[in-house]
């Protein structure tokens, strides 16, 4: 098999016959494989899949038992994927299957294991791009990424480093963070980025923020050590403060004066002991989830290739 293309599915009945008519043109002449993994989504897209897998012999579905989470519904197509090189893409048009050609070209001329597309402008709401610059920069510190290098999930990956990637059962996967602790021989190339071709994006605010939590608490103590670091500088300032207040108190006549300061200074550092604490009790939980083998997902069907997970 030389491409598997992996596109998880949640609320896109209305694209799914566009996507596989434009993945089945894009690739005509290449042995591929098309993975649609629908993320128990409350439409009828497992229906439409189902259809779809009827029509073209290349598309597998795969059907979970309840919502996962993306990056979840993504590690069950790969541990499905049997592809030299596999694509990651969404499932609502933005990333053209027409795209997917020039990732492959330009991973194999510069012998890379990753490939993403990168978008020079990006169809999308600005407090979303503000997220995706916060991720990237974060990022740069937590999972090794280079800084020029956009995390699209519009991605092609070498086969051999998926199967590394998918060696990991942990209960929160984060697939770029797994990417990254494989390889760092990445290349990108620019693509356009496309308006949504029906429906509405699923991604709010409180899931683009389990996402990032993802990415800080998964792959790195970053965190913690910033954590601890916040409460080094608010000690020292609070010593400070201290022999300053110790010191005026005898050299002055001022008998009451000062609480607003105490105010703001027990309101700064209660933000921080709770910041720190909420923070270690993430990794903590985290913890607990993974030793207890929360599964990353449950699979109720898989058409029409029975043997696509062995």
């Amino acid at each position: 098999m030389r491409l598997s293309v992996v596109v998880p599915v949640y609320n896109s009945e209305e694209n799914l016959s566009e996507l596989s008519r434009q993945l089945s043109d894009a690739l005509a002449g290449i042995e591929h494989e098309v993975l649609l993994v629908n993320d128990a989504s409350p439409d009828r897209s497992w229906e439409r899949i189902r259809e779809q897998a009827a029509l073209h012999p290349r598309i597998v579905g795969i059907n979970l038992r309840k919502n996962s989470g993306q990056d979840n519904a993504i590690m069950a197509g790969l541990r499905a994927a049997r592809g030299d090189y596999v694509v990651i893409m969404d499932d609502d048009l933005q990333h053209s299957p027409y795209d997917i050609l020039k990732l492959l070209d330009r991973c194999e001329t510069q012998e890379a294991d990753v490939c993403f597309a990168q978008f020079p402008v990006k169809r999308q709401a600005l407090w979303k791009n503000l997220g995706s610059w916060l991720n990237g920069k974060v990022a740069d510190k937590v999972i090794g990424k280079p800084d020029k290098v956009y995390l699209s999930p519009f991605k092609l990956i070498a086969g051999d480093v998926v199967k590394a990637m998918v060696g990991y059962d942990g209960p929160f996967p984060y697939v770029d963070g797994l990417l990254f602790t494989v390889t760092t021989n990445v290349t990108q190339v620019p693509v356009e980025h496309h308006a949504r071709y029906r429906g509405r994006s699923n991604y709010s605010l409180v899931r683009s923020i389990k996402v990032f939590m993802k990415l800080a608490t998964s792959f790195s103590v970053f965190p913690l050590r910033v954590a601890s670091f916040l409460g080094f500088c608010f000690a020292a300032i609070g010593f400070g403060l201290g022999l300053y207040y110790v010191l005026d108190y005898f050299a002055s006549a001022h008998v009451v004066e000062g609480w607003t300061t105490l105010a703001v200074l027990f309101l700064v550092i209660g933000g921080i002991i709770l910041l720190s604490l909420g923070m270690i009790g993430e990794y903590l939980g985290r913890a607990y989830l993974t030793l207890n083998r929360r599964p990353q997902y449950s699979i109720k069907e898989i058409i029409p290739r029975k043997e696509a997970l062995k």
